[in-house]
């Protein structure tokens, strides 16, 4: 396995098992099919719990994509107001798990190699772009990039809810301002590993366990 370090304000485990809802977030440019996300399905299908985990393919507008993921939450929040949440988020879907967490702030949030400020990282990636794992495209327009500087949150609210997966070797973002922006939290410092986590099958019972799946 990958050489890691994990460091924790306590344990990491998520107490009272699996969440009534749990939201995966892929990455820019990715979708529902991305490796990831197809083996968050698969472990969750194994366990179970299968009808908590709602993986959704997001637009390319940070506004839509955060509409429509709040649109559900508040759904399901209607009909269970009681009901628990956990995030998970990989690369920009970090940045959302982690715009959403700070407006529920009883929910859990997992993020792998998220996105700190991609306002600043995508501006290469203006214009028309194929998505992974689809035969799709999308159009990426220079006001998104406003809309996510917006969507910003500086601090976070009881940052021990989150649990950081961070490669050192991420050949995208920094793996030192992640550790730096999600200090207080729950963190797996992978030491080498990649952007995509190419080794997530030897990450996935940290994250396992941090969504309550034991």
């Amino acid at each position: 396995m990958t050489p890691f370090v994990l460091n924790s304000p306590g344990g990491f485990v998520r107490a009272g098992g699996v969440a009534d809802l749990v939201v995966y977030l892929h990455g820019f440019r990715s979708s529902s099919k991305s490796v990831k996300a197809q083996k968050m399905i698969d472990v969750f299908d194994q366990a179970g719990f299968s009808s908590h985990l709602w993986v959704p393919d997001l637009p390319a507008s940070p506004a839509q994509a955060l509409a429509l993921i709040e649109q559900q939450v508040d759904a399901r929040l209607q009909s269970n107001p009681g009901m628990s949440l956990t995030l998970i988020g990989s690369s920009l879907g970090g940045f959302y798990a982690t715009v959403l967490g700070e407006q529920h702030t009883q929910a859990n949030v997992v993020l792998l190699n998220p996105a700190i400020k991609p306002y600043n990282d995508l501006q290469d990636q203006i214009g028309r772009k194929k998505v992974y794992f689809s035969d799709e495209e999308i159009e990426f327009v220079p006001a998104y990039l406003d809309d996510l500087k917006a969507m910003e949150r500086s601090s976070l609210i009881y940052p021990e809810r989150y649990f950081l997966v961070a490669a050192r070797d991420d050949e995208v973002l920094d793996c030192d301002t992640m550790l730096a922006r999600y200090r207080g939290a729950h963190q797996l410092h992978l030491l080498g590993s990649d952007h995509a986590l190419s080794d997530f099958d030897e990450v996935l019972p940290f994250v396992k366990l941090a969504v309550g799946l034991q």
